[in-house]
């Protein structure tokens, strides 16, 4: 293939990437805003290279905070940082579009839910992304359910997904300093890539509107619940070590700060309190 014929096909994934995650934005938003009855409160922010992204937060009464972002960035990295991205030995030009979505409840019996989906072009390109649950007071049926949604939708597109991105979720949402996980886990992946984009990007796809489905069922099962301030107590310790997790050893966090995003967006996935004992 030449490189005209390349650069046509890239261009051309990107558009197909960048739209679904405005798409889907927009789906979990309208289903948020129909659990909740609240509206999100959106704001746009310019990259330091080019380009930019969409916050849209919202407060209300089934969601404490939620934050639904998007972004489409390009740019170069800095030398510092280059070398730990992959497809930058030649060049450190990247460019970048996602969806991330972080979910903390008003109700403790409510888990907080985290969901992204990004495509990246450097000198490779690849899908990541991933979906996780953290419970405060763990339910067993909801901690299945999540799993076996994931693995259902995972299966529909190769049945070794499941088991290797669960592997890597555990893996990767894990407090070497507290030696505990962060939650009930999920899937990660990172470099997704069969030479193949219409399956790759099938698979993101499915994953998206699953995962929307997914979140939407639980939170509707368990909102009405009433709790006590001990429980709330429960909620905003385990809070703490979301807090932890995402300061000290998020990937996404560093690669937003490395890469000139928005401060504000890049820590959207923060809540709106927390406790320590």
């Amino acid at each position: 293939m030449n490189n005209s014929l390349r650069s046509d096909e890239s261009e051309s994934e990107k558009k197909i990437a960048q739209e679904w995650f405005r798409e889907l934005r927009d789906q979990f938003c309208k289903k948020f805003e129909e659990i909740d009855g609240e509206k999100f409160i959106r704001k746009t922010w310019r990259h330091s290279g080019e380009g930019g992204g969409e916050m849209s937060t919202l407060k209300g009464n089934v969601f404490e905070k939620v934050g639904v972002n998007i972004s489409t960035v390009k740019g170069e990295f800095k030398e510092d940082f280059r070398k730990q991205i992959s497809g930058t030995e030649e060049a450190p030009n990247y460019w970048a579009s996602g969806i991330s979505v972080v979910a903390h409840m008003q109700s403790p019996f409510v888990p907080a839910f985290h969901f992204n989906t990004r495509f990246i072009q450097t000198g490779k390109k690849w899908f990541g992304g991933g979906a996780d649950m953290t419970p405060s007071i763990s339910n067993n049926d909801d901690v299945n359910f999540f799993h076996r949604s994931i693995e259902n939708v995972c299966n529909k597109h190769d049945k070794n997904y499941y088991p290797d991105f669960k592997k890597q979720c555990d893996e990767y949402f894990y407090l070497p300093h507290r030696d505990e996980p962060r939650g009930e886990g999920g899937i990660f992946f990172d470099h997704l890539n069969n030479n193949n984009f219409d399956n790759d990007f099938n698979f993101i796809h499915d994953f998206g509107e699953d995962i929307l489905t997914t979140i939407c069922t639980i939170i509707e099962k368990r909102k009405n619940k009433s709790w006590s301030q001990d429980e709330k107590d429960i909620q905003l310790y385990k809070r703490g070590r979301y807090v932890e997790f995402n300061l000290l050893w998020d990937r996404g966090t560093l690669f937003g700060l490395k890469t000139g995003g928005s401060t504000e967006a890049i820590l959207m996935s923060m809540p709106p309190n927390a406790k320590w004992k």
